[in-house]
């Protein structure tokens, strides 16, 4: 019997959970399976993955291939890394502190990674204010220009209007002298 490490699906719909099994290759991939080795949730931030390096092991010394999956999730979590250097006939020191050196460069990573997100979201939510910003200066700038037109249109329409008075007044002062006083006579 051929024996794989691979991913059994549980959850709902568009929420995936999965268990990492020692499952037959020729059995289905929810079957009934040898044993759970651990489980993997990639929906939280970072994603999830809990192995049981002794079992993870032991599998992998009784000859089960991980699928592609499986095995960069072993890598993550330090148990490939365990079991190429118990092949290799490593004291349990020196597996346990490249393990832990091995799992802290992964966090690291990961908080890296983190914070460049934080940081490429600052950026946005700045440049978006920035933007904002100015949209109302310019906004602020055309209504003032408009009310600065609007002034100056009334300046210049009331000018025509003192201009038109001033214009009607001697043309009135004209007519009166040209025209006869009441009770008297136009004399020639």
């Amino acid at each position: 019997m051929a024996v794989k490490l691979r991913l059994a699906r549980l959850g709902r719909k568009k929420r995936p959970f999965y268990r990492i099994v020692a499952i037959d290759s020729r059995k289905a991939r929810n079957a009934d399976f040898l044993e759970r080795i651990g489980t993997y949730d990639p929906l939280q931030q970072p994603a999830r993955i809990e192995v049981d390096h002794d079992l993870a092991i032991k599998w992998l010394g009784n000859g089960a291939k991980p699928s592609d999956t499986v095995r960069t999730l072993l890598s993550r979590t330090g148990v490939m890394l365990r079991w190429d250097l118990s092949k290799r006939k490593a004291t349990p020191e020196q597996i346990e502190e490249a393990v832990s050196a091995h799992q802290q460069g992964y966090l690291d990573k990961i908080s890296k990674a983190e914070s460049a997100k934080r940081e490429a979201a600052e950026k946005v939510r700045r440049a978006e204010e920035e933007k904002a910003a100015a949209e109302a200066a310019e906004a602020e700038a055309k209504a003032r220009a408009e009310a600065e037109a609007e002034a100056k249109a009334k300046a210049e329409a009331e000018a025509a209007a003192k201009a038109e008075e001033s214009e009607e007044a001697p043309a009135e002062e004209a007519a009166s002298e040209d025209a006869p006083a009441e009770g008297e006579e136009k004399s020639e």
